[in-house]
């Protein structure tokens, strides 16, 4: 999904905005950072490691260092000490149970609460999974899921504009998937399929408990396009209340924008369609070689 170039992008998306931005890494994982981190998991525990030592697979593996990491929260909370003053980007193992279910990294996300950290979660989903009804409808449950274990104010993003027809057509607008409408369409359209006509009636429960709890919407993001960096750091800013830091311009403008500004994200997401998805209006001149 892409979580280690997000959050290397937006330190220097942040960074030119005059704050004082850490990247913070907590993937056991990560070997190949692209440029050197404030605080490592390595200095504390490795993947490798892990798998050599106790002859575990890369989930286990995973796992036991994110129960190690809990366990050594001492650990952390010192290394932390140094960064008071900077706006933190924990970079977190991109292993789906970690947050689903598993309590190890929600006991850490605690532990850095307790430690005055004010904290939002960032969920980044390869936007490609739009294309695909079946995958988009797990992804919906993962992202639920996922805000209801963790507890944290909450931003899901659709990463990878750029590449959201990789795979195949968009059924709908945009929009449509952003802002997470009437399910029911994604249901027939699915019906369509002759291997998801069986599932019909277990689709339309998973949608009825998605859209019982209308938490779940995206925010798109290309790392590559200014305007769609700022859209998601108004987002999070609002998840986690950051107004503005000591050399950033303060002005209500600025104030008011990080209160109410992520709410308008209609036209915003028009224009994101506009730049990414091909239109589905044919030429005249397409329509008569198709007849």
């Amino acid at each position: 999904s892409g979580k280690t170039t997000y959050c290397h992008a937006m330190r220097e998306f942040l960074g030119r905005l005059g704050r004082s931005v850490a990247v913070v890494n907590l993937d056991p994982a990560n070997e190949a950072l692209p440029c050197p981190c404030a605080l490592d998991i390595a200095e504390l525990v490795t993947l490798p490691d892990v798998m050599d030592s106790l002859g575990l697979g890369p989930n286990g593996g995973l796992i036991y260092c994110m129960e190690y990491l809990e366990a050594n929260a001492d650990w952390l909370r010192d290394k932390l000490q140094g960064l008071r003053g900077h706006y933190v980007l924990f970079d977190c193992p991109g292993q789906v149970e970690l947050y689903t279910h598993h309590e190890s990294l929600k006991n850490v996300f605690g532990q850095l609460a307790k430690w005055n950290f004010r904290l939002a979660a960032v969920h980044l989903v390869d936007s490609h999974y739009c294309t695909d009804p079946g995958k988009f409808i797990s992804v919906l449950c993962t992202s639920l899921s996922t805000m209801l274990h963790v507890e944290l104010p909450h931003v899901n993003v659709l990463s990878k504009m750029d590449l959201i027809e990789q795979y195949g057509k968009l059924a709908f607008n945009l929009d449509y998937y952003t802002e997470v409408l009437d399910l029911s369409y994604l249901v027939d359209h699915l019906a369509s399929d002759p291997f998801f006509r069986n599932f019909r009636r277990l689709n339309e429960k998973l949608v009825e408990v998605i859209e019982d709890y209308s938490l779940v919407s995206f925010v798109p993001l290309n790392v590559q396009d200014k305007q769609s960096m700022r859209q998601v750091m108004q987002a999070v800013d609002k998840a986690n209340g950051y107004s503005f830091g000591d050399q950033e311009h303060r002005s209500l403008e600025a104030l008011m924008s990080a209160a109410v500004g992520a709410d308008f994200h209609f036209s915003s997401t028009l224009a994101v369609q506009e730049k990414y998805v091909q239109s589905q209006d044919k030429a005249v001149e397409e329509e008569v070689m198709d007849l």
